[in-house]
């Protein structure tokens, strides 16, 4: 099976996951877990294998993570290599809802290697941009 594991800070991960959920419905395949304020590497670390413990060695991983080089993406990695799993995973950095449904998407469609990043890569870049507004004049009487 091929996984999708969501990690981020604060409660972001989680609630892309149920965002996800929302519009798509529920994915045995995508996995969430967020590291909370107050809450320590090894705690994050203890819950988070209990996250991870249905991925086996024979699947592979896609995780998304908030920031690349905090504590919740490094240390999930970390995790994985104790799994065996770094070789079957690719990761990424800026989570963002576009990024995860692209992810989702390109699993369930059978994309992989290149391609594959490409098009989270691709999707996350077009989601991040400004919203042009265009206002007239009566428009800005209301503001």
């Amino acid at each position: 099976m091929r996984y999708l594991l969501l990690v981020s800070h604060g409660t972001m991960a989680p609630g892309v996951h149920s965002v996800i959920r929302m519009l798509l419905g529920d994915r045995d395949f995508v996995l969430s877990y967020s590291m909370e304020d107050g809450v320590s590497a090894d705690a994050f670390v203890a819950e988070l294998e209990r996250v991870v413990a249905p991925i086996e060695a024979s699947d592979s991983v896609v995780v998304l993570g908030d920031i690349v080089g905090g504590s919740p993406l490094t240390n999930t990695l970390n995790v994985l290599t104790q799994k065996g799993l770094l070789a079957n995973t690719v990761a990424f950095g800026g989570l963002s809802l576009p990024m995860a449904i692209s992810a989702l998407m390109g699993i369930e469609d059978g994309l992989a290697g290149d391609e594959f990043v490409q098009n989270v890569v691709n999707e996350a870049r077009e989601g991040a941009r400004m919203v042009e507004l265009a206002l007239d004049d009566d428009d800005e009487e209301d503001l």
